[in-house]
């Protein structure tokens, strides 16, 4: 498994993730970024080239050194000054309330416990901070949500632990936020794995 994990799931997670289809959320996710960012589960880098002219700073998390490696090349010769760290978002390696805001994309479906990493961003955040989400998770109609519960169980173990059955914006409301926007609806693709939350939140 470790094997897989360290040389098959690093490579296919850049490719999944860099579908065209994705980079319009990607953007609409980072275009209200400012300031000192923290991007939560930054993966291969992906986003770094979307940030608006308003970031100072990007500092990102992820426990994937492979991952990482092509992270930093992806921000190489980018303005906003840059930094990857090598962590989980259950513990993030930053000082208490020292981010202006934090992305998440496509990154609560694959933590281990969502609710540790919504307190973690509570607390890096300052009381005016933002915290700007994607996410996929539980579509709205029971029958498809009865086959992301079927398909979860061996979808996750193949695929970094993705979940396709957790219910983003309960996850966000009930752990300390406030969303202020959230829209939702299907992306295009198989309806379990493309039910998408797209959101913005603050601190209560």
């Amino acid at each position: 498994m470790r094997f897989y994990e360290k040389h098959i799931l690093p490579g296919l997670t850049h490719l999944t993730m860099g579908q065209e289809q994705l980079l319009s959320y990607r953007r609409r996710a980072v275009s209200g970024a400012k300031g000192r960012v923290l991007e939560i589960g930054i993966g291969s880098g992906l986003n770094l080239a979307l940030y608006p002219d308003a970031v100072d700073q990007i500092v990102g998390v992820d426990p994937s050194p492979e991952l990482l490696n092509q992270a930093a090349e992806a921000s190489q010769g980018l303005t906003p000054t840059t930094e990857m760290i090598e962590g989980v978002a259950e513990a993030l390696p930053l000082e208490d309330r020292s981010v202006d805001c934090v992305i998440a994309t496509w990154t609560l479906c694959s933590v281990s416990e969502p609710e540790k990493v919504l307190a973690e961003i509570q607390r890096v955040l300052k009381p005016d901070g933002v915290f700007r989400f994607v996410e996929h998770g539980t579509a709205p109609e029971p029958s498809v949500q009865r086959w992301q519960r079927w398909l979860t169980p061996a979808w996750k173990r193949c695929a970094g632990n993705c979940h396709l059955d957790r219910q983003t914006d309960t996850l966000v409301e009930q752990n300390g936020f406030r969303m202020e926007r959230l829209d939702t609806g299907y992306a295009k693709g198989p309806k379990p794995f493309v039910f998408m939350y797209e959101g913005q939140a603050r601190l209560y």
